[in-house]
């Protein structure tokens, strides 16, 4: 018994790790390859069969190219591109924290009456494809006339906001209330309180939540494409790789688009780096009863 006990154990726990293996494979392999194809010439990419390290043609021996990354780093579309979502990921990353921030501590702090169907109508705010308000919202758009850049933030605010309101919800709601009601007892107001106690202590949250509507707006496609159509200088970066061309119509610059994804995947990496272990508090917040 002993023996067959100890075979399943080894059982369940080789599936196990051939599991982890696998699924961290499929994630990486795409990101791999794009570095890969970043590295590659325009002849080296059109070798077949496709080579998992950028080798020369005769030689086939291990040989980078640089000249896409120069391509992109030296094209004042991309440039601008990366200024624009900056600022429109930046702007939306500060505007849904600040306004997140407040909701997120009423609904989870305060008592007042209708407070879950508030959540409940939030959460189902978050559930809308993009598809399904973009008409709407560029009718909107039009009879305010707002710019593109501004018409980019308020519409991604759609899909932010509640998804930042949902998140700190629950860190708030994670934090003693005992804090609180001592804050009351010293006599500072509700606005006291959160501005220099509570919101310290959801830093995590803060960060995780901000973090995730800073990588959405960064990467956001469909508003791009469409508030930008007749404004090329005010597009984002995702709209300018996906609309690049090489120097004939009959030419796929495939390493420069390869290139242009590694340059813009490298600032959200980094950030992820630098706050990865508030965004592991933040994300496990409310996960166990305190």
């Amino acid at each position: 018994m002993r023996t067959v006990y100890h075979t399943l154990r080894f059982a369940r726990r080789f599936f196990y790790l051939v599991g982890i293996a696998v699924a961290v494979f499929l994630l990486l392999f795409p990101f791999y390859w794009m570095v890969n194809s970043a590295f590659k010439s325009e002849t080296q990419l059109i070798v077949t069969p496709a080579t998992f390290f950028p080798r020369n043609p005769q030689t086939h021996a291990f040989q980078l190219f640089l000249g896409n990354f120069s391509t992109v780093l030296n094209s004042n579309q991309v440039l601008r591109a990366l200024l624009n979502s900056i600022v429109v990921a930046g702007l939306t990353t500060l505007v849904a924290i600040a306004v997140g921030a407040f909701a997120a501590f009423a609904l989870g702090k305060l008592r007042f009456r209708g407070r879950t169907p508030i959540l409940y109508l939030i959460l189902v705010m978050t559930m809308f494809p993009q598809i399904s308000v973009l008409t709407g919202l560029y009718s909107f758009i039009r009879w305010t006339n707002l710019t593109p850049i501004p018409s980019m933030i308020v519409s991604y605010m759609i899909f932010s906001l509640p998804f930042t309101v949902w998140v700190l919800t629950a860190y708030f709601r994670n934090i003693p209330s005992a804090l609180l009601q001592s804050a009351y007892i010293d006599g500072a107001t509700p606005f006291q309180t959160f501005l220099l106690i509570m919101l310290p202590l959801a830093m995590p949250g803060l960060v995780t939540a901000g973090l995730l509507v800073f990588i959405n707006a960064w990467n956001e496609y469909l508003f791009a494409l469409t508030f930008t159509a007749i404004a090329p200088l005010s597009r984002t970066i995702p709209v300018v790789i996906a609309l690049f061309h090489g120097e004939s119509a009959f030419q796929e610059p495939h390493g420069q688009i390869m290139a242009a994804g590694v340059v813009v995947t490298i600032p959200l990496v980094v950030l992820v780096f630098a706050f990865q272990r508030k965004i592991i508090a933040g994300l496990t917040a409310g996960a166990v009863k305190g």
